[in-house]
């Protein structure tokens, strides 16, 4: 992901995501902190079809949605997907599950020990299926309100 990609990066968001909105800041933050885990997915066309954003951040904290991090916080060992989104025309490719193996293969030599995310938009099954299980925690719990009842906080563990 480049700059100049955060135009259509927010038109897929608004496609995708609508219930969960984020200013342009919020992605290009992502980017400036952590370019290694910002991606865009192209067609064959060049078309921008999704994209990922993901960085590290504490395990069991989640950003709250449309706000700055600031900063990465110094000896982090999760890596956070922020978000995955990929506009209809684009999934049942492989391209989803394979940005992900990217990003855990990365998390993991960069010495994560954990990736995790929010799973909203009933994407569960998705990331069950890539190796995620949900975490239960009261604490979790609360801040996913912000989301909606259906947000689940999901981990997976890494070989590092």
């Amino acid at each position: 992901m480049a700059p100049s990609d955060l135009p259509a990066v927010m038109a897929i968001a608004a496609v995708v995501h609508p219930d969960y909105p984020e200013d342009e800041a919020v992605f290009a933050e992502r980017l400036r902190l952590a370019p290694v885990g910002c991606h865009v997915l192209a067609s064959e066309g060049g078309g921008l079809l999704g994209y990922l954003v993901s960085h590290p951040w504490p395990d069991g904290m989640v950003p709250a949605l449309n706000s700055l991090l600031g900063e990465i916080p110094q000896g982090t060992r999760n890596w956070y997907i922020h978000d995955l989104a990929l506009l209809p025309e684009g999934r049942g490719g492989g391209a989803a599950g394979g940005i992900v193996a990217q990003i855990a293969d990365h998390a993991a030599l960069a010495g994560c020990s954990s990736l995790a995310l929010v799973a909203v938009n009933d994407s569960t099954g998705f990331w069950w299926r890539h190796g995620f299980r949900e975490v239960h925690d009261p604490v979790l719990d609360r801040k996913l309100a912000s989301y909606d009842d259906a947000a689940r906080y999901m981990r997976r563990e890494l070989q590092v």
